[in-house]
């Protein structure tokens, strides 16, 4: 476990879903700066089987999306942009 993960400041508890797809370098891009910015859980949400989704959402992912509000966090962020947005 990185010295960053470590410090990280805590988060509010909500939930979170990241949009993605299968085979994808930035989601996995994400995965890390979430883990880095303390991130403790999110569900991800796979959108190669859904046309509407890859409409919507398609050259955006990742996108972290704020269930408690709806607000969307598209790529590239960073830890502290996440915890801002996370705020």
């Amino acid at each position: 476990m990185s010295q960053q993960r470590l410090y990280a400041p805590e988060l509010p508890a909500m939930k979170l879903t990241l949009i993605q797809r299968d085979d994808c370098h930035l989601c996995d891009l994400a995965w890390e700066v979430m883990a880095a910015a303390g991130v403790p859980d999110f569900d991800p949400l796979w959108i190669d089987d859904d046309l509407g989704l890859q409409s919507r959402y398609g050259e955006r992912i990742p996108v972290l999306r704020r269930e408690d509000t709806g607000a969307e966090l598209d790529w590239p962020f960073d830890a502290g942009g996440l915890r801002a947005f996370l705020a």
